[in-house]
């Protein structure tokens, strides 16, 4: 899944606000470099940040999304609100990424209404503080519950299984430790074999690990996302299509097919 950023403050530096053509050129790249699905968010999620007018994320994301597609590769949307949703699906998203767990009555009403793919995602708080103090007793527990209910709300609203994504949601209200602990479980995550989604590219854990700054991390979100794959997450959203790529390829020569 490659990354197509919409916002003026992305923590990644690689924001593309305002400029349709270079979002585009950008969202080609990554399809180019052989992504599966792409990703577009126009609101950041970044640790501190503020909450998007509704309006500035419409007028961000529907040029963009208009302008991709048709290039046949399925685009998830990054949003939780639901007329964006409803919105991004007129327009030919197939996926919605809701960092909420779609806890919003309207935005099941949305996915009931759509054929769409629904990733959730567990996060502890909101964006502006989620990074402040984040607790729990049990990461993993905690975060499998959260998932599970999600899910179930899903369920009651006719959502069927084969349409539905999980995101342990790293670095959202998640200490380094309980990153680590999340990955470590990564397995225990998933809930009767649905798909997990990773997104851990060029995320503070990575910085904290390696002490590189967030534009020298590619390295380390190569290595993070086989880590993932190796345990069993089936998308890997990503910045850097072509380094995962390429370290997904030298797994797959390299171990024997099923291991």
């Amino acid at each position: 899944m490659g990354i197509v950023n919409l916002t003026p403050d992305s923590f990644s530096g690689d924001g593309l606000v305002g400029n349709v053509e270079q979002a585009v050129l950008h969202a080609r790249k990554q399809f180019e470099a052989g992504a599966d699905i792409l990703d577009i968010g126009a609101e950041s999620s970044r640790p501190g940040a503020i909450p998007t007018p509704e309006a500035d994320e419409l007028k961000r994301l529907l040029p963009v999304l208009q302008e991709i597609s048709g290039w046949g590769i399925p685009i998830s949307v990054d949003t939780y609100k639901p007329n964006v949703m409803r919105a991004a699906l007129d327009a030919g998203a197939s996926m919605i990424n809701d960092i909420t767990g779609m806890i919003h009555p309207e935005a099941l009403q949305a996915i009931a209404q759509s054929d769409c793919g629904v990733c959730v995602m567990h996060m502890q708080g909101e964006p502006g503080t989620m990074q402040q103090t984040p607790q729990y007793r049990d990461v993993v527990s905690e975060v499998r519950s959260f998932l599970s209910e999600a899910l179930e709300r899903c369920r009651q609203v006719g959502v069927e299984d084969e349409r539905m994504v999980l995101d342990p949601g790293f670095g959202f209200g998640k200490t380094l430790d309980h990153n680590l602990a999340l990955f470590r479980a990564l397995t225990v995550a998933s809930i009767d074999d649905l798909p997990i989604l990773v997104g851990v590219s060029r995320k503070s854990m990575l910085g904290a690990i390696t002490g590189r700054r967030v534009d020298h991390r590619q390295a380390a979100s190569a290595a993070a996302a086989l880590l993932a794959a190796q345990k069993g997450a089936k998308i890997l959203r990503v910045h850097d299509v072509a380094a995962t790529k390429d370290a997904l390829a030298v797994w797959a020569a390299i171990e024997p097919e099923g291991q």
